[in-house]
């Protein structure tokens, strides 16, 4: 079931209490993890997941209040800095080459969607939160951009999961993920970022606990040209979507995407490719029978004026 929670201003969670930023402490076969803490204020430690980004450099969070209870996980072929406030990745962030695409055109997809064993109970999301919640469990660091069946099988941990509206996943974001790997694969390598935005006074939740995104984004860096941009799209059943410059998203997000870039280079939007949906198309055409969020509001709206 969702339900309704009050934020004050986007992602705005109480700072009374001094927030803490630590990172989890495991390692596996895929995985190298390190452990560290920080005091509340913005985010700039060292990163486990350097391979991961541009650099070598993690994120700055550069809104305070969203440092409470954020923890990084380190996986094989993408790093997350996950929320315990929303219990979804503030961003997950992957190092897209040539070689590793063409490596996982050739592993067969196996869902295997899993809580985050490493992540404080409290802090997580569970599987039992996204039954009957209505939300597609969303990939942030999609399963296809994974080089191997190791990588692919982590790329389903819920560290690396937002409640996604359905019909948005499968197509409109569907597009974009497919539309980057191409990119990527065309000029050899790019550092991409995803993420949610919260945004507004009332935020739904699924399982009275995971917090629901009311935008997604997707940064893109491409290292050789120096050009980047960001894809931005609402949490609804649309086809539309904006490419908007580094700087304006980072203004949004509360977040230093790429700390030490130029600032020339965060200001202009780089020429994104348009997104093709699934099935073929820049949109797919929505069956009218299905009213999208916007349409149903906009009734309710209307009706709740003629019974008044």
């Amino acid at each position: 079931m969702a339900g309704q929670l009050a934020i004050s201003l986007s992602f705005s969670f109480s700072a009374s209490t001094a927030p803490g930023v630590a990172t989890l402490s495991t390692a596996s076969l895929a995985t190298v993890v390190a452990v560290a803490a920080w005091p509340g204020g913005t985010f700039a430690a060292p990163t486990a997941c350097g391979n991961h980004y541009w650099a070598g450099t993690a994120p700055d969070i550069t809104n305070s209040a969203m440092t409470r209870a954020a923890r990084e996980v380190c996986f094989g072929a993408f790093g997350v800095m996950h929320s315990g406030v929303t219990r979804t990745p503030l961003w997950s962030a992957e190092h897209l080459t040539r070689a590793g695409l063409s490596d996982a055109r050739q592993i067969s997809r196996v869902n295997n969607f899993h809580a985050e064993s490493r992540l404080p109970p409290g802090e997580r999301a569970e599987l039992r939160d996204y039954v009957r919640s209505g939300y597609d469990r969303g990939h942030m660091a999609p399963s296809a951009d994974m080089p191997d069946a190791q990588a692919q099988s982590e790329s389903f941990s819920l560290s690396n999961m937002v409640p996604q509206n359905s019909e948005n996943n499968r197509y409109l974001w569907a597009g974009i993920e497919s539309s980057v790997r191409k990119l990527a694969q065309d000029r050899g390598e790019l550092f991409v970022i995803s993420g949610p935005l919260f945004k507004g006074k009332t935020i739904t939740q699924v399982g009275n606990r995971v917090m629901v995104p009311t935008q997604l984004f997707k940064v893109v860096y491409d290292p050789k040209r120096k050009q980047a941009g960001a894809y931005l799209v609402a949490n609804e059943a649309t086809g539309d979507y904006s490419v908007v410059s580094v700087a304006e998203l980072e203004t949004l997000a509360g977040i230093d995407f790429f700390p030490g870039m130029p600032a020339s280079v965060k200001q202009t939007a780089m020429s994104l490719p348009r997104p093709k949906a699934a099935g073929g198309g820049s949109k797919r055409k929505r069956d009218q029978e299905v009213p999208t969020y916007r349409e149903v509001q906009t009734v309710l709206e209307f009706l709740r004026t003629i019974i008044r």
